[in-house]
Formats: structure tokens, C-alpha cells, sequence
């Protein structure tokens, strides 16, 4: 058994190459061999998002917090609140983050294959982020 105490690891910024806006990352794990899990605790202020990206084994988010955003390529942008649970497919294009005037926090969790657990892309627009 390990416990990672809360406050035993520092915040992370978001890096900027695969983020809009202000997005903090908290009690981040990824386990070893023979485990593939790994996710984190991530905070997108107002308007942040991720980059375009996908996952060779799929993700899932937790919303714990705020109204957000997500959309798979080609798809509908959807709003999520806290409670709803977004599993993306292996291998689908997509991206998540906060409203444009809310914060949001999620749990993120994937899976690496081969060691490596995400596939990040070109970053999302202003017009792709902006909802109609």
C-alpha cells in the first residue's frame, strides 16, 4: 500500500505546449510495471483548455468542480458538471477545459501503452473553443 498525503507534492503549471489559459495540475501518479494508470487533478480557469490530443487506451474525467467543456473532433462541444463522468475512446481526438466564464476541476485518468499514455496535437482555436 502507498498513500500519498495531500499537500505532499507541489502544484504544476500547465505546460503552455499543451494548454490555453491558466490550468494548474495537482496530486499527480503514475504507477509502474506491471500497472499502466496514471492521472492527476487538473484546474482550468476561466477559458483555459487543453491542446488537441488522444490517448492509445482511452481517458476518463471525473468532474469534481465548476462547468466545463469538451469535444471530440468533428463533434459537438459539450458542457460538464460536477458528477458527470467523460470517457473518450482509444485514439479519439479531443479536448476539455473550463467554460469561458467558469473554472473547472477534473479528475484525468488513462493508461500508457508501451509507456506512454497520451499523443499531444495542435492547439484548439479560439473559434473551435468558442460555443455557437
Amino acid at each position: 500500500m502507498e498513500i500519498t498525503r495531500v499537500g505532499s507534492q507541489a502544484s504544476a503549471k500547465g505546460p503552455d505546449d499543451w494548454f490555453t489559459g491558466t490550468v494548474r495540475i495537482d496530486s499527480r501518479f503514475q504507477r509502474v510495471d506491471p500497472a499502466r494508470i496514471g492521472g492527476a487533478v487538473v484546474t482550468f480557469e476561466p477559458g483555459a483548455r487543453t491542446a488537441w490530443h488522444t490517448h492509445p487506451l482511452g481517458q476518463t474525467l471525473i468532474v469534481t468542480a465548476g462547468c466545463g467543456w469538451v469535444q471530440r473532433y468533428g463533434g459537438p462541444v459539450e458542457e460538464i458538471h460536477p458528477g458527470d463522468v467523460v470517457w473518450f475512446s482509444p485514439g479519439e481526438k479531443h479536448w476539455h477545459g473550463a467554460a469561458s466564464t467558469t473554472a473547472m476541476t477534473h479528475i484525468a485518468i488513462a493508461e500508457a501503452l508501451d509507456g506512454k499514455s497520451v499523443e499531444w496535437m495542435e492547439k484548439v482555436t479560439a473559434e473551435q473553443y468558442c460555443r455557437a
